[in-house]
């Protein structure tokens, strides 16, 4: 296992606490291209079975799952911010929204890599595939 990092995080309101285990530290963080993910347009990083634990507001976290049920989103009740995911391509994983961690922003990382979750591997039986690399470039 990799350099674990430890690291809470809420959702907007504060109702749902959370404290993360960063498998990889932030060595894992990504994008995907599946319909679900790209509209809810977050930055992840990863997160082995275990690695998260709720220390507030449980009732207050909704899932959600669609097509396949095989993954399960998690977001809160009351401001409506996801917080995490159980991965569908390998459910052993969690994959955390790193804008829900504190002091930490999507905008902290200049490249992103962009998994192309469209053709996901559990549907063309092919290994993962890279779609991409989202860029931030700050002003100057």
């Amino acid at each position: 296992m990799g350099d674990v990092k430890v690291r809470t995080g809420q959702c907007h309101c504060g109702a749902v606490r959370f404290e993360a285990s960063l498998s990889d530290g932030f060595d894992t963080v990504r994008r995907c291209t599946c319909s679900y993910c790209r509209m809810r347009g977050a930055v992840v990083a990863m997160v082995e079975m275990g690695g998260i634990r709720i220390l507030q507001g449980e009732d207050a976290l909704t899932r959600y799952r669609f097509n396949t049920a095989s993954a399960e989103h998690f977001f809160c009740a009351h401001c409506g911010i996801y917080t995490h995911h159980q991965r569908r391509s390998d459910t052993r994983l969690y994959a955390v929204n790193v804008a829900c961690l504190d002091g930490i922003s999507p905008f902290d990382f200049l490249e992103v890599p962009v998994t192309d979750g469209v053709n996901h591997p559990n549907d063309t039986g092919k290994p993962a595939r890279r779609a991409g690399t989202l860029r931030f470039i700050p002003a100057e």
